[in-house]
C-alpha cells in the first residue's frame, strides 16, 4: 500500500491529460474570472495537493500497466473519468466560456472541471494501491473542489 519507487508513464499520461486543457484555458478564461476572494486555507490545500499529486503520479511505478486482474477495473474507471474530464473541457471550449460554463456540472457531476480529475486520480491511487496518492488527492480535492464550489456559490448569489 506504500508503493514502489520508479517512473510511472501512466501517471505522466494522466498529468498530460490534466495539464494540456488547463494550458489552453489560460488563453480562454471566462469573462469576469478572478481569484481575489479565494479562501486562503482552501488555496493552501489546493497548491499543496497539486505538488503532492504531481510528484506521486510520477514517482510510483505501481500506476503502470500490470497483468490483468480485478484491480485493472480501477484503472479503467480512472481512465473513464479522465476521458469525461476531457469531454467537459471540449464542451467548455465550445461554449461562450462564461463563469457559469466554467463551474458547470457535466453528466450530473457537480463542478465537473474540478471533480472529474479528482475522482480519476483517486481511482488511480486505488488501482496502484498507493496510499500516498490517495492522501495527496484528498488534500487536493479539499482545496480544488472547495474553491470551485466557492466560486459557483458567488455566481449564484450575484444573480
Amino acid at each position: 500500500m506504500l508503493g514502489h519507487f520508479g517512473f510511472s508513464y501512466v501517471g505522466l499520461i494522466f498529468l498530460l491529460m490534466l495539464t494540456t486543457p488547463n494550458l489552453i484555458w489560460t488563453k480562454m478564461q471566462p469573462n469576469g474570472y478572478n481569484t481575489r476572494n479565494e479562501n486562503k486555507v482552501l488555496l493552501f490545500f489546493e497548491r499543496t495537493g497539486q505538488v503532492l499529486v504531481t510528484c506521486t503520479a510520477l514517482i510510483f511505478s505501481d500506476f503502470n500497466l500490470h497483468k490483468w486482474s480485478s484491480w485493472s477495473w480501477w484503472l479503467i474507471a480512472a481512465i473513464f473519468f479522465m476521458i469525461l474530464y476531457e469531454c467537459w473541457w471540449i464542451r467548455y471550449f465550445r461554449s461562450n466560456r462564461t463563469l457559469e460554463d466554467f463551474y458547470s456540472s457535466f453528466l450530473c457531476v457537480p463542478v465537473a472541471g474540478a471533480t472529474l480529475p479528482i475522482v480519476a486520480f483517486l481511482l488511480l491511487g486505488v488501482y496502484g494501491k498507493v496510499i500516498w496518492m490517495i492522501i495527496s488527492v484528498v488534500i487536493l480535492g479539499i482545496g480544488h473542489i472547495g474553491i470551485h464550489l466557492q466560486h459557483k456559490k458567488e455566481i449564484v448569489h450575484s444573480k
